[in-house]
C-alpha cells in the first residue's frame, strides 16, 4: 500500500516555479512586437484565403462575419486563460508547462505530447500546402514528374514523396536553428506582406462590393441557381442574411473556430522575450484581435462581391475577383496566399522544438533535446523535431491525421483553463493558524468559506472542479449523440440536460463564492470561474464531435508516450531526483513557499 501511494503521489508531483539548479540557456531578444508577429503569422494562415468561402457557402452565408464573431469570442476565452499564465510563469514550455507547476507531472507530460503531435501533423500539413499551391502556380509540373516517376501506391502513404514539402520542412528547421532573431525577423516580413495583401482583399471588396449580396431573395437564389448550377445539387439556403438560419451561423462559427489556433505559439516563448510578464500576454490578446478583424473584413469584402451560393469554396478570391472584372488580382492573392503559408509553417515549427527543450530539460525527454547554441536556439530539438515532421510530409497522407491536430490543439486549451481554476484558488503565501484550520474544516467550507484561501478551501474547489468537468463531458456527450431527440423535445433528453446544467452551474456558483488567492499578476482573467468553465465546454463540445477513428488513432499515440513516461520520463525526472534529496522548498504558482520532507524513495 505504501508503494502505490508512493507510485501515485510521483505522478501528482509539481515543478517549483523557480527550481533549484535550473538557468535559462536562451537569450533574451524579443518584443512585444515580434510576438504578435509571430501569433498574427501562426494563426492567420492560408484559411484566410479558403476557409471564408467554404463557409459562407455551405454554412453561414453572409452572416459568416457573426461566425467568426463568434469563434473569435469562443478563442479569446482560451487566449486570456494563456495571458495569465503566461505573465506569471514567464518560462518555455507552453500548456506543458503550465499544468506542470500546477496539476502535477504526469498531465504536464501529457500535455506536453499532445501538443508534440500538433505540432509535428500541423507542420507537414502546412508544408504540403505550401508545395501543392506553387505547383498549382507553375502548372502542376512537380506533381506530374513524382507521380509519373516515384509512385508509392501504398495505403497510408501519399500518392508519391512530396519532395519539395519535406526539403521546405529541413531547410526551416535550418533556418530556425540558426537563431530566433533572424527566424522572427522572416516571419515579421512575411507577415506584413500578408496584411498588406489582405487590406487590398478588403478596399477592393468594399469598393466593387454590393450590399444587395446581403439581401438576395429566396426567389433570386432560386432562379440564379437553376441557370447557374445546372444539374450539381448542392444546399444554396433562403437568401437574405441569414440563408441557412441562426443553426447555420453557429455551425460556421464552430468551423471558423479552428482558423484561430495558433496563437499558443506565443506562449512557449517565455525565456526569449524582455519582458515576458508584460509581452505574453499583450501578444496573445493583441494577436487574436488583429486575425479576427482580418478574417471579419475579408469574409465581409467577399460576401459582398459576389452572391454567398456562387462562392468556390477551393478558390474563393480569385473566383470573386474575376466576377467583379479585376481577373489579374488572383496573382496578388497568390502572393499573399505562400505568404500566409510561409508564417503559418514557421508558427507550427517555432513551438515545437521549445516544447521538446522543456520535457528533455525536466528530464521526460531524452538529455541530448536540451543542446543549444551560442546564440540560445535548441539547435537538436529543432533539427530533430525538424526532421520527423520533414518525413512526415515526404511519404504520408495526412488527409486523415489532421484531425488528430485537434485533439492535441484543444486538450492543451481545456487543461489551461482548468489550470486557471485550480490556481486561481490556491492557498496564499500568508501562513494558517491553528484557529484557522479548524474553522475551516471541509464539511464547513461549501456552505461557510473562508475569509482567506486555505488547504480547505483550495480542496473544496479542486472537488468542484472535477465534477464540473464531469458534468461538462456528459453534457457535451448528451448534446452531441442525442440532439435529435432533444430537438424533437423528449423528456427524457431535457431532464437529462437541465440535470447536467444545473449541476454545473451550482459548481460555478460553489467556486465562486471561495476565497481567491491573494497573489496578483500583471494580467488576469476576468470572470472567474465562469469564463474558464465556458472555455472548457467549448473545447469539449469540439472534442466530442471528432470520429471514432480519430480517438482511435490517438489512442495509439497516446500509449507510445506513456511507454515512453512511464519507461524513461517518471525514472529521470529533474523533479523526482529533487524530491529524493531529502528537504525541499518549493515556492509554487501561487506565490506560497512550501516545506517538504520527503522520507520515502520515489
Amino acid at each position: 500500500m505504501a508503494c502505490l501511494k508512493s507510485f501515485l503521489t510521483s505522478l501528482s508531483r509539481r515543478k517549483p516555479l523557480e527550481p533549484d539548479g535550473e538557468q535559462s540557456t536562451f537569450n533574451r531578444c524579443l518584443t512585444t512586437l515580434d510576438l504578435v508577429a509571430l501569433g498574427v503569422g501562426s494563426t492567420l494562415g492560408a484559411g484566410v484565403y479558403v476557409l471564408s468561402g467554404e463557409v459562407a457557402r455551405e454554412s453561414a452565408g453572409p452572416s459568416i462575419i457573426i461566425s467568426f464573431f463568434i469563434a473569435a469570442l469562443a478563442s479569446i476565452f482560451a487566449g486570456l486563460c494563456y495571458a495569465e499564465f503566461g505573465s506569471r510563469v514567464p518560462k518555455t514550455g507552453s500548456a506543458y508547462l503550465y499544468s506542470y507547476v500546477t496539476v502535477g507531472e504526469l498531465l504536464a507530460f501529457i500535455t506536453g505530447w499532445n501538443l508534440l503531435l500538433s505540432y509535428v501533423i500541423g507542420t507537414s500539413s502546412v508544408a504540403l500546402a505550401w508545395s501543392g499551391t506553387f505547383d498549382d502556380l507553375i502548372g502542376g509540373h512537380i506533381s506530374r514528374y513524382f507521380a509519373a516517376n516515384a509512385p508509392m501506391g501504398l495505403t497510408g502513404l501519399a500518392p508519391y514523396p512530396d519532395v519539395f514539402a519535406a526539403s521546405l520542412v529541413l531547410i526551416l528547421s535550418g533556418v530556425l536553428a540558426f537563431g530566433v532573431k533572424e527566424s522572427t525577423t522572416i516571419n515579421k516580413i512575411f507577415t506584413a506582406v500578408n496584411i498588406l495583401v489582405l487590406l487590398f482583399v478588403t478596399i477592393s471588396g468594399f469598393i466593387k462590393g454590393d450590399i444587395s449580396n446581403w439581401k438576395i431573395s429566396p426567389e433570386d437564389v432560386l432562379n440564379s441557381t437553376i441557370e447557374n448550377v445546372k444539374n450539381e445539387t448542392i444546399k444554396v439556403g433562403d437568401g437574405g442574411f441569414f440563408p441557412f438560419g441562426f443553426g447555420g451561423t453557429l455551425a460556421g462559427a464552430a468551423t471558423c473556430f479552428y482558423a484561430f489556433v495558433g496563437f499558443d505559439c506565443i506562449a512557449t516563448t517565455g525565456e526569449e522575450v524582455k519582458n515576458p510578464q508584460k509581452s505574453v500576454p499583450i501578444g496573445i490578446v493583441a494577436s487574436l484581435l488583429i486575425c479576427f478583424l482580418a478574417y471579419f473584413a475579408v469574409s465581409a469584402a467577399l460576401t459582398l462581391m459576389m452572391p454567398y451560393y456562387l462562392l468556390d469554396d477551393k478558390s474563393p478570391l480569385p473566383a470573386a475577383f474575376k466576377y467583379v472584372g479585376w481577373d489579374p488580382a488572383r496573382y496578388v492573392v497568390a502572393v499573399g496566399s505562400l505568404c500566409a503559408l510561409s508564417t503559418s509553417l514557421l508558427g507550427s515549427m517555432f513551438p515545437m522544438p521549445r516544447v521538446l527543450f522543456a520535457m528533455a530539460r525536466d528530464g521526460l525527454l531524452f538529455q541530448p533535446l536540451t543542446k543549444v547554441t551560442s546564440k540560445g536556439s535548441p539547435a537538436v530539438a529543432t533539427v530533430s523535431s525538424g526532421f520527423v515532421a520533414a518525413v512526415m510530409a515526404l511519404l504520408f497522407d495526412l488527409d486523415a491525421l489532421v484531425e488528430m491536430m485537434s485533439i492535441g490543439t484543444l486538450f492543451a486549451y481545456t487543461l489551461v483553463a482548468i489550470c486557471i481554476l485550480i490556481l486561481r484558488y490556491q492557498e496564499g503565501p500568508s501562513e494558517e493558524t491553528e484557529l484557522q484550520i479548524m474553522e475551516s474544516k471541509p464539511k464547513f467550507v461549501l456552505v461557510k468559506p473562508p475569509p482567506a484561501a486555505n488547504s480547505s478551501s483550495s480542496r473544496t474547489v479542486t472537488i468542484l472542479t472535477l465534477i464540473s468537468i464531469g458534468c461538462v463531458l456528459a453534457l457535451c456527450l448528451t448534446l452531441s449523440l442525442r440532439i435529435k431527440e432533444i430537438a424533437e423535445r423528449e423528456v427524457w433528453s431535457i431532464v437529462l440536460v437541465s440535470i447536467f446544467a444545473l449541476t454545473l452551474m451550482l459548481c460555478c456558483l460553489f467556486i465562486w463564492r471561495q476565497p481567491q488567492n491573494t497573489t496578483k499578476a500583471t494580467f488576469m482573467v476576468p470572470l472567474v470561474p465562469a469564463l474558464p468553465l465556458v472555455s472548457t465546454f467549448i473545447n469539449v463540445y469540439l472534442m466530442v464531435q471528432l470520429g471514432a477513428d480519430t480517438w482511435l488513432r490517438y489512442a495509439i499515440w497516446m500509449s507510445v508516450g506513456l511507454i515512453i513516461y512511464f519507461g524513461y520520463g517518471m525514472h529521470f525526472s529533474v523533479q523526482r531526483k529533487r524530491l529524493m534529496t531529502g528537504q525541499t522548498r518549493i515556492e509554487t504558482v501561487s506565490g506560497k513557499t512550501d516545506t517538504i520532507i520527503h522520507e520515502v524513495k520515489l
